[in-house]
């Protein structure tokens, strides 16, 4: 006699926690990202120093250094494409902002705890102290990054567009966005040249403590500094007036401004005439009454003001009524 044994159902898979992939997502990019940047930053110029540059030198310090900024900006260009390409084509929503959060988080961290250890690089309890404080970072870290506020603020700057290269309502506003970018441009620009100008050619060093040998995080600032400067610029007032609130603010502006009734030449040329000559009429004017009420006022029948005969001599001359 055969019974029917009922299958045991499946255990259902509890989906995984989209916040938490996000935070991993998130520290996987950050970490490439600031690996991108060691790259760029410290390992080409220094191998390009040790290999290259020793053959360049009979074309001199300029082309030198030209090529191995190209060679920098090669490497960047690489690291974007492969970050873009290991993201894939349907990331989690505010990877691309969350990624900017962790960076900044790792290079907080990374910066407290080197103070401290600086602070107490002499005491003999010191390493220990710094690495408690390290610790603690860390985790103060991890759970600020699993927060619901570290999650709104990562999808925050993906919304925002600051790391997108779309454009917002490209067609409308092109003028007054485009003289938003030339000003934040120039200003950026001229600072950029002004840092060039003042910087002492050499690295950028980081002392470390308890014997950590020193960290070089850039080579040759008084040039990458200008450049990433230039760089930043240019990507703050293209992201910038593509913002949807500025934006959209700029392109009402100049909607405002079109509306505007503005005057031929030959007209400006009379209103400028109509302006100059009623100038010159009420200077001359005021001229009058001023020498009026000053002579009037210094007659002895109403002697409000002194008389030049009432005055010394010195003081007779720098009287004009």
């Amino acid at each position: 006699m055969s019974t029917a044994v009922q299958p045991a159902e499946a255990q259902p898979i509890a989906p995984a926690n989209p916040r938490t992939n996000l935070v991993v997502s998130s520290l996987i990019g950050a970490v490439f990202v600031l690996g991108g940047l060691l790259l760029a930053g410290y390992v080409i110029p220094n191998l390009w120093d040790r290999s290259v540059a020793p053959g360049l030198k009979s074309l001199g310090g300029f082309f030198n250094d030209f090529l191995r900024i190209v060679a920098q900006l090669a490497a960047v260009v690489a690291v974007i494409y492969a970050g873009t390409r290991l993201a894939g084509s349907n990331p989690p929503k505010g990877l691309r902002g969350g990624i900017f959060l962790c960076v900044s988080v790792i290079i907080t961290v990374f910066f407290l705890a080197r103070a401290v250890g600086m602070i107490l690089d002499a005491s003999s309890f010191g390493p220990y102290v710094t690495l408690a404080v390290l610790a603690a970072l860390v985790f103060a870290s991890y759970k600020y990054l699993l927060s619901n506020r570290a999650t709104k603020a990562m999808h925050s700057l993906e919304d925002q567009g600051w790391f997108h290269t779309h454009t917002f309502k490209r067609t409308q506003g092109l003028k007054v966005r485009r003289w938003t970018i030339i000003g934040i441009l120039i200003i950026g620009w001229t600072g950029a040249f002004a840092l060039n100008n003042s910087m002492t050619p050499g690295n950028w060093t980081l002392p470390m403590p308890f014997g950590i040998p020193v960290f070089t995080p850039l080579t040759a600032i008084h040039y990458a500094a200008p450049f990433l400067l230039v760089v930043g610029t240019f990507w703050f007032a293209w992201r910038l007036v593509n913002m949807p609130t500025f934006g959209d603010f700029l392109i009402a502006t100049e909607a405002e401004m079109n509306k505007v009734s503005w005057s031929t030449r030959r007209r400006l040329y009379q209103d400028t005439i109509v302006v100059l000559v009623t100038l010159a009429i009420m200077t001359l004017f005021l001229f009058v009454v001023d020498i009026f009420w000053g002579w009037l006022l210094s007659r002895s029948i109403v002697g409000v003001l002194p008389s030049k005969t009432d005055l010394p001599p010195s003081r007779t001359q720098k009287l004009s009524w």
